[in-house]
């Protein structure tokens, strides 16, 4: 067991998931939280079965409930990692956060994360432009966040971040297509109004930092002619994201029509303010 670490998960119905995430955690950190958005399923029930404690907290966004948490979840260990319930922290990842953690010299107020996608059991490192980057794993008292498009990035830091190069198993297909459509078209809507904001310095185009490049990049691509399909092509041929069979196929195709509903909504808000 590590004693300072505190795993905190956000949930909304998450019955389904929430098992095998918390199965991979067993007998690992000091705590486990589960922050829980007024779920209508067993969520509150698994996870208090498994031996986690459960707060209950209205979703605002990603950014604003992890910052609830850090501040309401009476968290005393020294560091605290966020997952998700369809996210698992296979052995190879709990061991690298343990060796992280015990050698961060005390400038280092967080660490960003990397993930595999998995979808029909297949890791998508081509299709998904392994490794992609999140904060997530932070001393306490030493980080906040911001909402982000239709997810959350490093607000205020004391300190500097690192990156952990060990990824942890997100299986983001593990309720369906359905499910992954219903939710991305919520998600495209956050985007299109983040991309259309987006203030990020132009020279962020060339940083050396993955997160704050692809931010940058992010509302320049949604402009260009054809980006849907250019996104597509790039991921499915240029990154040979061809090699990872009906997985990479599938993943490629949907998330060309993701960028296209952000497109469309981004075009929308544009005629919205000019009226």
């Amino acid at each position: 067991m590590n004693a300072a670490l505190t795993v905190i998960i956000l949930t909304r119905d998450e019955a389904a998931d929430l098992p095998a995430c918390l199965g991979h955690l067993r007998d690992w950190p000091a705590e486990i939280v589960v922050v829980d958005s007024h779920s209508t399923d067993a969520t509150r029930d698994v996870a208090r079965s498994a031996g986690a404690r459960v707060l209950e907290h209205a979703f605002s966004g990603f950014g604003a409930q992890r910052n609830w948490a850090l501040d309401e979840a009476g968290v005393t260990t020294p560091w605290v990692l966020f997952l998700d319930a369809d996210e698992h922290a296979t052995p190879a990842f709990r061991a690298a956060v343990d060796a992280a953690i015990a050698a961060a010299p005390s400038e280092v107020a967080g660490f960003y994360l990397c993930w595999r996608m998995l979808l029909h059991g297949r890791w998508l490192k081509r299709c998904d432009s392994f490794p992609k980057w999140q904060f997530r794993l932070l001393r306490r008292g030493r980080a906040r966040f911001i909402d982000a498009g239709h997810g959350q990035k490093e607000g205020e830091i004391d300190g500097r971040l690192d990156y952990l190069a060990e990824p942890y198993d997100h299986h983001a297909f593990s309720k369906g297509w359905t499910h992954w459509f219903e939710r991305h078209n919520r998600y495209s809507s956050q985007e299109a109004r983040e991309r259309l904001a987006s203030a990020a310095p132009p020279g962020d185009v060339f940083s050396r930092d993955p997160s704050r490049r692809n931010r940058a990049l992010k509302p320049l691509v949604s402009q260009l002619p054809g980006w849907p399909l250019l996104r597509f092509a790039y991921m499915y041929f240029a990154r040979l994201g061809f090699l990872e069979g009906r997985a990479g196929f599938e993943y490629c195709v949907n998330m060309g029509i993701y960028e296209y509903l952000i497109r469309l909504k981004m075009k929308e808000l544009q005629r919205s303010a000019r009226s």
